[in-house]
């Protein structure tokens, strides 16, 4: 397979899957070593595509959804896992997580939380005690930037919101 033909299949495959790839299984899927892919992500950016790498692998964030909001949110630690769930289930995906630090300003982290294993690893990752979540630091209060395919869904997803009790109204 010659070099752009493979470019166009990284774009092919990344941008159909629905979780990101590691340049690893991108190389074992075309055979080629995952320096090669590294490479080709590198080529593939510098000719406009956005190509996003994420701790999981790399992403198009073609893929992100046409309709975007931001919702205030408050709950317990324990709840993480219930309103990843919630917005995943619904449709959408938790792009990110940011508060308003009183002393320090906006302190934000991107999730890309789009399915219940991101979700899932997250919780995971939190609970090892290695760091605390953002809002620990705001007595639960928090910000979320959620992406969905349209309004509709976001609507849906901040009525979830607020019927259970998470949603700070603005």
């Amino acid at each position: 397979m010659k070099a752009e033909e493979r470019r166009k299949e990284i774009l092919a495959i990344v941008g159909n899957s629905d979780n990101a790839l590691t340049a690893a299984v991108l190389a074992e899927k075309l055979g080629v070593s995952r320096q090669v892919i590294v490479q080709d992500i590198a080529i593939l950016r510098a000719n406009g595509y956005d190509v996003i790498s994420t701790n999981r692998g790399y992403m198009l964030t073609a893929q992100k959804s046409a309709a975007t909001r931001v919702f205030k949110c408050r709950h317990t630690f324990e709840q993480i896992v219930d309103e990843g769930y919630l917005v995943i289930g619904l449709g959408g995906r938790i792009e990110d997580v940011f508060v308003n630090h009183r002393v320090y300003g906006r302190i934000a982290a991107r999730l890309e939380l789009y399915n219940s294993t991101h979700v899932e690893e997250l919780y995971r990752s939190l609970v090892s005690g290695a760091s605390k979540p953002l809002m620990a630091v705001t007595d639960g209060y928090h910000y979320h930037t959620v992406s969905a395919a349209d309004e509709a869904t976001l609507d849906r997803i901040e009525d979830a919101l607020r019927q259970a009790g998470y949603l700070i109204e603005i």
